[in-house]
């Protein structure tokens, strides 16, 4: 099965919404990528229910939602209702995050679970038959365009290794600093979903773009 490339709405340009929507729904990509950032988990702030109900309106591919927020349990059911066909919550915000991760499938989305750079795949082994996607921070979560931590293939072999141990079906998502020069290893060290921002919507061409990170 090829790998799956979603484009991370953060880096659009929010005056032209809308056709950066389109430019998307008329690539190779697979998904949306949309990041929820509340100012208190990350250093800085998204975008909240307004835009998501315009990414439902006019995205004609998955949105794959990524809460970096606190307190993520609070808003599940919203997140379902504005669009989300995932729903990822990191395991750094979550006290309880088996239950977290149970409420997400029963409100009938797909379940992730983020981890930050300096959290262990180790710690994942009691959650990772559960979940339906990891999403690997390689960068500090908060802000687009930072240099890519090389420390994450290590972490995508580690985590591969573990999934197919707990015989989950887990697939392995990268979100930061993926670009043109990292993408293929990334594949071939087990990752199933690449975000690219930057390296999108910073491209004169993004639909060709996302064409070449499909290619491997």
């Amino acid at each position: 099965m090829s790998h799956i490339v979603a484009p991370s709405v953060l880096s659009a340009d929010f005056g032209n919404l809308q056709r950066d929507i389109e430019m998307i729904n008329a690539s190779d990509a697979d998904w949306f990528h949309v990041d929820i950032m509340d100012g208190m988990f990350v250093p800085n702030m998204s975008f909240g229910f307004p835009v998501m109900k315009v990414l439902q309106k006019h995205a004609k591919k998955p949105l794959d939602v990524h809460l970096m927020i606190v307190d993520p349990d609070r808003y599940t059911q919203a997140f379902r209702d504005t669009g989300a066909a995932t729903l990822t919550v990191h395991f750094e915000a979550c006290n309880h995050l088996h239950r977290s991760i149970q409420n997400i499938k029963n409100a009938g989305m797909n379940a992730g679970v983020a981890i930050n750079p300096h959290t262990s795949i180790q710690l994942l082994e009691d959650i990772i038959a559960d979940v339906d996607l990891v999403c690997v921070m390689s960068v500090n979560p908060g802000f687009g365009g930072q240099k890519f931590i090389e420390n994450t293939f290590h972490k995508v072999i580690a985590l591969k290794k573990l999934i197919e141990d707990k015989k989950s079906s887990a697939k392995i998502e990268i979100d930061g600093g993926v670009d043109m020069n990292n993408y293929k290893k990334l594949v071939a060290c087990g990752a199933d979903v690449l975000v690219a921002g930057n390296t999108v919507f910073g491209s004169t061409n993004p639909k060709e773009t996302i064409s070449q990170l499909k290619q491997i």
